[in-house]
């Protein structure tokens, strides 16, 4: 199992109650769902925010099976929508029911600033899960309410050029900036559980039908209108605390796994130059005292190519080397002169073996050029 294969089992698991036990002493989620309920027609009426235009109500019926109601209407059963099952205390809910979404920020290209301004967070200043200050824009313009960003909300990647991107998201850790008009910003009393959920599997399988050959966009009402489970307020800090303990310890594997899939690239090729290398300096097998040294060899050689010279079959080399070790040490004798070489000689041999030239242990010759004609 790879890292990345590890991270979303984790993070599936999280989302179908399977990675922290259940506390019956939870609030279950239904409460939770029906206080943020009251809570958005509470700033509904104070003209805080506006009013869905498609609510929604996820309830489990006499038959056990889900049922939606939207806008008050008769209930339709559901069951044929859920991926899934979840615990008794969980509940499932549309996105846009725990949490108001935005889009960004739109602006000039005239009103960018690389100096002064508000930030404006863009796609690439989300990086593994987490904003990224790298790159940074500016903008002199005024900033509406609806494209600011606060500590604690949910960013995500909702149009980009690539599909694999899309749905990316971070929690904003700081105050006072935008967000760009490819963005989207999710604000909920939960949103560290809902980045978990973003980054599950089931969502992120979701996504594969949101663009075309040339857009890739998650659309605010898709967003809205997507499908999540609940866990109890309490269960959702336990799972977050869990993950943040499991998940770095996920990336120290996923470090060892790329060490280990580079080894694996390399190690036959470093064996191979090992095991070559360890032949030439007489480490591969055992030396044998009944073998004929190397020196003897080298003599029968020089018997030979001199035998060669009288008859022709052979080229003499036009600078003639003798290697001999003296005490301890080895001098090569070329052309009448005599010097030390132990500087230039790279590792030790055993006692048997002898160093050479290369052009005095065979014969070198080259080819012809073939004629044109």
């Amino acid at each position: 199992m790879t890292s990345q294969q590890l991270k979303n089992s984790i993070l599936q698991m999280a989302v179908q109650g399977l990675l922290v036990p259940q506390d019956p002493n939870d609030e279950p989620a239904s409460v939770l769902l029906q206080r943020i309920r009251e809570e958005k027609q509470k700033l509904v009426k104070e003209g805080k925010i506006k009013k869905d235009k498609h609510s929604s109500v996820i309830f489990r019926g006499s038959d056990n099976l889900p049922y939606e109601s939207r806008d008050n209407s008769t209930p339709v059963c559901i069951a044929e929508q859920i991926p899934f099952e979840i615990p008794e205390s969980w509940e499932w809910a549309r996105l846009g029911e725990v949490g108001n979404t935005n889009i960004g920020l739109t602006y000039k290209p005239q009103d960018v600033s690389q100096t002064d301004g508000t930030i404006v967070l863009r796609s690439n200043n989300i990086q593994k899960d987490k904003i990224c200050y790298q790159n940074i824009i500016k903008v002199k313009s005024s900033v509406p309410e609806r494209a600011l960003i606060h500590k604690g909300d949910l960013l995500i990647c909702a149009r980009n050029g690539s599909r694999a991107l899309v749905g990316k998201s971070a929690i904003v850790d700081k105050d006072g900036m935008a967000f760009g008009a490819f963005m989207a910003k999710f604000s909920s009393p939960f949103n560290k559980y809902i980045h978990v959920f973003l980054n599950s599997n089931y969502f992120r399988s979701q996504l594969e039908g949101v663009g075309t050959e040339t857009i890739n966009q998650l659309t605010q009402e898709r967003l809205r209108s997507q499908l999540i489970p609940i866990p109890p307020l309490a269960e959702q800090r336990r799972i977050v605390a869990k993950l943040e303990e499991l998940l770095p310890l996920v990336e120290e594997y996923g470090k060892a796994e790329s060490t280990l899939t580079t080894l694996n690239a390399t190690f036959p090729d470093a064996l191979k130059k090992s095991i070559l290398q360890d032949a030439v300096q007489g480490k591969l097998v055992p030396q044998d005292p009944d073998d004929e040294p190397a020196s003897v060899l080298l003599e029968r050689i020089r018997r030979e190519k001199k035998a060669l010279d009288k008859t022709k079959k052979g080229k003499r080399n036009p600078v003639e080397s003798r290697i001999v070790r003296r005490d301890n040490s080895y001098y090569e004798l070329r052309d009448g002169v005599e010097r030390c070489i132990d500087e230039f000689l790279p590792f030790d041999i055993p006692e048997s073996w002898e160093w050479a030239r290369l052009g005095d242990v065979g014969i070198l010759s080259t080819g012809n050029t073939p004629s044109r004609q």
